[in-house]
Order: C-alpha cells, then sequence, then structure tokens
C-alpha cells in the first residue's frame, strides 16, 4: 500500500488561497492519489508548534503571509534565493525530517513574464515595498538591465527598498508615492501593493503602454489592469505568477517535473468565475 503524503498552505487570512486547487489539480493530473493538500489557519505565534507537529507524511509546505520572513529561523536550511530576499514561500520536508526554505515567488515572477514574452527590459517601475516588492526586486535582478524606480509611501521603505537594491544588485531609485503615475511610462511596471491601491492611477495609463504585472489575481481584472488592457498594453496577472510559483512548488514537494501548468491555471481559473 503506498503511504499517504501530505502537504498544506499556511497564512492568516487563509480562507481565500487558491493553493489547495492549483496544487489538487497537479496531483490529479499526475496521478497521485495518495497525495493530499489542505489549508491551515497559521499566524506566527502558532507556526512554531505546527512544524513539531509534523509528521513523516508530510512532504512540504506552502507559505503566505505573515509567515514568509517569521519561518527562517525554523528552518535547518534556506535557499540562496530566499535567504537573499528574506522571504521563504516554500518549506519542503526531507525523509530525514529536514525542513528546507525556498522563494518560488521570485523564479515564478521570471517565468511568468517571459510567458508573456518579456525578457529584457532597460528599465522598470515597482508600485509598493513590501514582501513582494522584494521578490519582484529580485526578478527584476534577472530581467533588467539598467534603473528600477520605486514608488512607495514613507521615508523608511523608500531605504528598505534601496537597501534591497544594494543586496540583489539592482540599481533602485526611489520617488514619493505622490509621484506614482509617472511609473506608468516605465517598459515594465510592476505593481505590489493591496486591492485598490493603484484604482486611482488608471485615469493616467499612457495611450500606448507597454507592459503591467499586477501580483493580484482576486478581484480580477484590477481597474488599473482593466484600464491598462483596454489601451493595448501587455498583463500580466497575479493569476499568472501564483500558477509559475505553484507549479515549481509541486515538482519541488512531489519530485515529479514538469508540473503541469495548464491543468493549474484552468483550475484557478474556474475556481476564481466561480466565486
Amino acid at each position: 500500500m503506498t503511504p499517504t503524503r501530505r502537504a498544506a498552505v499556511l497564512g492568516s487570512p487563509i480562507a481565500h488561497s487558491l493553493s489547495p486547487v492549483l496544487h489538487r489539480a497537479a496531483y490529479a493530473e499526475l496521478g497521485l492519489t495518495h497525495w493530499s493538500y489542505d489549508r491551515f489557519e497559521v499566524d506566527e505565534a502558532a507556526l512554531p508548534g505546527f512544524l513539531d507537529g509534523l509528521g513523516p507524511e508530510w512532504a512540504g509546505l506552502s507559505l503566505t503571509m505573515p509567515l514568509k520572513r517569521a519561518v527562517i529561523p525554523l528552518l535547518d536550511e534556506v535557499s540562496e534565493t530566499a535567504a537573499a530576499v528574506e522571504a521563504v514561500n516554500t518549506v519542503v520536508v526531507t525523509e530525514d525530517g529536514r525542513r528546507t526554505g525556498d522563494n518560488t515567488d521570485i523564479p515564478g515572477m521570471v517565468a511568468a513574464l517571459r510567458e508573456h514574452g518579456i525578457e529584457q527590459v532597460d528599465s522598470a517601475a515597482v508600485l509598493g515595498a513590501g514582501a513582494t516588492a522584494s521578490s519582484a526586486l529580485a526578478a527584476l535582478a534577472r530581467v533588467c538591465t539598467g534603473e528600477v524606480v520605486a514608488y512607495v509611501r514613507s521615508d523608511a521603505r523608500a531605504a528598505e527598498m534601496r537597501g534591497w537594491g544594494e543586496r540583489l544588485g539592482v540599481e533602485v531609485r526611489t520617488a514619493p508615492w505622490s509621484r506614482a503615475e509617472q511609473a506608468l511610462t516605465a517598459p515594465l511596471v510592476i505593481a505590489t501593493t493591496p486591492a485598490g491601491t493603484t484604482d486611482a492611477l488608471a485615469g493616467a495609463v499612457p495611450e500606448r503602454p507597454t507592459a503591467l504585472f499586477d501580483v493580484l489575481y482576486d478581484p480580477w481584472p484590477t481597474t488599473l489592469a482593466a484600464r491598462w488592457s483596454l489601451a493595448g498594453g501587455a498583463v500580466v496577472s497575479g493569476l499568472d505568477l501564483l500558477v509559475h510559483q505553484a507549479v515549481l512548488q509541486v515538482e519541488r514537494m512531489t519530485g515529479r517535473a514538469p508540473a503541469p501548468l495548464d491543468v493549474m491555471r484552468r483550475a484557478g481559473e474556474k475556481a476564481l468565475a466561480d466565486r
């Protein structure tokens, strides 16, 4: 009898997560009938106890906010990619019980951009300065050859983004959020802000916009993404990112590659349409 294998997504809040839909679709397509994938409401205080309670049936975890940084000291090993941005969104549990942390958001962003034909740009703009923005800078280290301008709300956030740039080898200049409309003329704009934050910028979309990567997927499209698409610009969505990073998680946790990208995307699209 094949032993049961488990994986799950942890975070708080977690009810909205599409990860179970994507991972379960992958397991079904790969014939992994003995695998399960669940979601658990876990905050920073509860995380150590949850990890200590993992049994030998556990293969891995997906992590969302607010756990991506909190998990790092609880791991046996962290990949260079995750360490560079101090954010782990993937934990793989090895057969001997070791917990290794990785970040699939960064290669997931790069893959999503490339899928839309965006291989390289000479400059870019980032809207926001949270955890996703640091991953965006790490992705831009691989696709942007010139300056990145980060539009932020505070001096502290500005200093943080410049610090990330130095660590990641990205030339980062910061500008106040009040000038965020200027970002929209960049060859690539990455919006990493919460729902509704960029709505006021929609009226400033240029006549011929280039490329927008909006990391949100629900609600979709955002006001900015809808206006951008209407003007003929390329739009990469948060679902694109979610699927590409989940593909890498499935491959790392199950050891099976390639994971079924198209099947997972269709499952995600259906789940969002049904909401």
